[in-house]
Formats: structure tokens, C-alpha cells, sequence
């Protein structure tokens, strides 16, 4: 038995199509019953900020906090989606609390609660940022990079990946930890949604010469290698052990742009601004933020998910971008 927290998010969805399609038993934890899941998978209602108001520790004594043994108890494997994602301009009183009562607390309290109960997994989603935020060109991150991050989202994942392999060091259940960069596919909202309008729309963009290397991670490829971990009788490698994951076609935000508008069956209109006049009107214009993630450089290795676990992409770009467009335009037309 698999469960799945964060069952109706992005990647949840799409994991448990792939663990049914893989004939797993699947139990969802949703905030409410949905009807989007089939008939046999499970639901358990429940939410993940319940769990996320108990002081930081490693080790939480379990009587603090609400009790989910009951839902856990026959579960084999849980794989933890769930979490309070990167929020631009967040208006927070105090940012860094709210993102680690999710991210951190109830992380580290779920898990606590699932060595009790004997599950033998524990599959992580993190982020790349717990490695940082930007790379030198071909100088991509690693698993084993030693690096504290200073964002608060990433900071809330990193405490939580550090309180995981305590628990794991203390109790034996097996932790794995999954440092995905962007991931893209069908549904996928925020900024690649605005970008795919943009090519739809076949609007002209000053960013026709830009030159970083950035890894991005298909949805079914992300979905793909959390299934593999998931599997811990084929997988025994995998445990206590942290991955960067990626499609292994790092590609440059003028080369993206292009693939996205292919996928469209549309040519980029792109205009060769030099970068650093971009950079500086963005600055005057106080959005420096932006200029990091369309010019800087964000690579990954991913390496170590191919060679320790024999996993491979099952997608390429090309194929995940027009799944993508074409989802896109089917929701247009319900517009």
C-alpha cells in the first residue's frame, strides 16, 4: 500500500495514475473527497497543517500533536507531495515560520508517526532549492553539495531533509529525498503557464540572445523516477539517499521559448536584446528578481538517479512540451 500526500496537486495526480497504471494499492490523503481519483484508490481526509504546530525536533514525541497512526497502520510506503510551495511577494508576517509549520513540522511529525507504525519508505519531494539558486555555467548542482539555503522555502525544506534522515538514522525506516528543479507537463500554472501564452499568442519577446543553461524535469519524468523510488523491494539503493532529478536536456530560456512555440506548431518571435541592458532596465524598474530566473543558469546532475538506480527518462522535452500545449489548448476551449 502506497500513500500519497498532496493527492490532488500537480505532481499527486499524475502519481497515482502512474502507481495504478503500475497495479500498486493506493491510498490518497486530500482535504476533501474528490472525484477526480477512480473508485480504488482510497481516500483519507485529512490536512497536512494539522500536523505543523509542533516545536522543530527530530525526534517529536508523537502525543503532542494529532495522532494519524490509524491512517498510516498497513501502509508500506508513503510518498510526502504535499507541501507549502514558493509564494512570490509573500505578505507573511513571518514567512520563514509559515513555510516550516508545513514544510518542516508536519514533515518530520508525519514521519515520526510512520516509524511507529512500521511504513518502510518515506519518499520526499523536495526542491532544488536546497541547493540554491543559480549555477555557473556547466557547473551543475550535486546531491552532495554542501550548502544552507537562506530562502525561507528552500531553508523549511532543507531542516525538513535533515530532520528525515535523523528519524531514518533513529528508527530504520527508509527515507529518500527528491530535489526536483522546475517541473512542467499538463496543468503546470504560474510563470510557465504565462509563457506558453505568450507563444501561443505568438507575442513578440526581447529574449532572442540569451545564453544560461537551465534543467527543467517533465512531469511524467518526475512522476516516473518517485514511482521507482517508491518500489523499495527493486530499489534498496535508494534508501536514505538524496537525488537530483532532470531530463538531462539543459537548454537556454531563448532555446525553451523556441520549443515551446514548436510545440504550439508556431515559429518564436524573438528579438536579440543584449542581456544586460534587459538586466538593467529590469533593475531600474525594480524587478531584479526576475532577471535570475530568465538569464541566470540552473543545472542539475542527475547522474546519480541513472547510474545508482538504473532509471531513465521515459519523455523527452519535445514530447512533455506539446502534451503540454495541447492540454493548454483543450482548456482554452472550455474558456
Amino acid at each position: 500500500m502506497i500513500l500519497v500526500t498532496g493527492a490532488t496537486g500537480f505532481v499527486g495526480r499524475t502519481l497515482i495514475s502512474n502507481l495504478l497504471t503500475n497495479n500498486y494499492q493506493v491510498t490518497a490523503l486530500v482535504r476533501q473527497v474528490s472525484a477526480v481519483f477512480p473508485a480504488v484508490v482510497r481516500q483519507v481526509v485529512g490536512d497536512i497543517q494539522d500536523l505543523g504546530f509542533a516545536p522543530f525536533s527530530a525526534s517529536p514525541d508523537v502525543s503532542s500533536f494529532k495522532d494519524v497512526r490509524g491512517t498510516l497502520t498497513g501502509v508500506d510506503v508513503l510518498v510526502h507531495c504535499a507541501a507549502r510551495v514558493h509564494i512570490m511577494n509573500d505578505l507573511t508576517e513571518d514567512p520563514l515560520e509559515a513555510f516550516r509549520a508545513v514544510n518542516t513540522y508536519a514533515t518530520l511529525n508525519l514521519a515520526k508517526q510512520a516509524a511507529e507504525v512500521g511504513v518502510k519508505r518515506f519518499v520526499f519531494l523536495s526542491s532544488i532549492k536546497v541547493n540554491g539558486e543559480m549555477t555557473d555555467l556547466e557547473h551543475p548542482f550535486t546531491p552532495d553539495d554542501d550548502y544552507i539555503p537562506t530562502d525561507p522555502y528552500g531553508l523549511s525544506k532543507y531542516e525538513a531533509e535533515q530532520g528525515l534522515l535523523a528519524i531514518a538514522k533513529e528508527t530504520g525506516m527508509e527515507v529518500v529525498i527528491i530535489r526536483p528543479p522546475l517541473v512542467y507537463g499538463p496543468g503546470v500554472k504560474a510563470n510557465f503557464a504565462s509563457m506558453m501564452k505568450w507563444m501561443n499568442k505568438s507575442i513578440p519577446l526581447p529574449f532572442g540572445a540569451i545564453h544560461n543553461r537551465r534543467s527543467l524535469v517533465a512531469l511524467d519524468n518526475l512522476v516516473s523516477f518517485i514511482s521507482h523510488c517508491a518500489d523499495y523491494t527493486k530499489t534498496p539503493q535508494a534508501a536514505n539517499q538524496v537525488f537530483l532529478i532532470s531530463d538531462g536536456e539543459d537548454v537556454s530560456t531563448t532555446e525553451l521559448l523556441q520549443k515551446v512555440a514548436k510545440a504550439f506548431g508556431k515559429k518564436a518571435l524573438l528579438l536579440p536584446v543584449p542581456v544586460n541592458l534587459m538586466t538593467l532596465a529590469a533593475k531600474l524598474l525594480g524587478k531584479g528578481d526576475v532577471t535570475n530566473r530568465l538569464f541566470g543558469s540552473l543545472q542539475v546532475d542527475s547522474s546519480k538517479a541513472r547510474e545508482l538506480l538504473g532509471w531513465n527518462p521515459i519523455i523527452t522535452m519535445d514530447e512533455q512540451l506539446k502534451k503540454t500545449a495541447d492540454a493548454y489548448l483543450e482548456h482554452e476551449k472550455t474558456l
